[in-house]
């Protein structure tokens, strides 16, 4: 029978996936922040370091790595079961096909940005996991705030840095993007700082 710490890890690691997943998704649509033009998935990509760092402070390392690899395994998955429905005839009298095409369908330029977005990952959360436990060690398990922004903050630079070059070269300015996306995730990356500070002392006292 599970314990309620149980039942909260399984809770945060579902929320890291589903984030994870649905960040893909929502990528397909570019929003404006200004004069800052950003994927609509940044916000919830950026809850997948906030629930890494809140599992790796609570639960350890190990967990956290583990997590990270999970992630990486159902996001293959579900690339393969995306592009599953993409090649699957549609049905005479379903009218979506075309929409569901454009928004799913992995065309050479797609293919190249899911290729981009599984090593930016891979990368930058494997990094994110192991500096968040450098500074917790430095830091002698103090500082959360530290270890939180110090490890998120470089590892969005490198999810960022390594995205937009792998994906766009050669097709666009590429620094703008960088600077831009980055503004927006640093951003989001101080204020998720009370979360993990809530979340871990939600979990504590679990």
């Amino acid at each position: 029978m599970l314990k309620d710490k149980d039942f909260v890890f399984i809770c945060f690691c579902s929320v890291f996936i589903g984030s994870l997943v649905i960040s893909g998704v929502l990528a397909s649509k570019i929003i404006a922040l200004g004069e800052i033009y950003v994927p609509a998935g940044v916000l919830a990509y950026a809850v997948t370091f906030t629930m890494t760092d809140t599992i790796g402070e609570v639960w350890g390392k190990k967990y956290a790595q583990q997590v990270v690899i999970a992630g990486l395994l159902t996001l293959i998955v579900v690339l393969l079961l995306i592009y599953l429905a993409v090649i699957l005839p549609a049905a005479p009298f379903w009218e979506g096909e075309e929409a569901f095409q454009r928004i799913l369908g992995m065309k050479q330029g797609a293919l190249r940005i899911i290729v981009a977005s599984i090593v930016a990952y891979s990368i930058s959360q494997y990094h994110d996991v192991w500096a968040f436990h450098f500074w917790r060690k430095i830091t002698h398990e103090r500082h959360l705030w530290l270890r939180n922004n110090a490890s998120t903050l470089v590892s969005q630079a490198i999810d960022t840095s390594l995205f937009i070059t792998f994906a766009f070269y050669g097709v666009v300015p590429i620094l703008p993007l960088i600077l831009g996306q980055y503004l927006i995730k640093a951003c989001v990356a101080l204020l998720d700082t009370p979360l993990v500070y809530l979340l871990i002392h939600f979990v504590r006292k679990t």
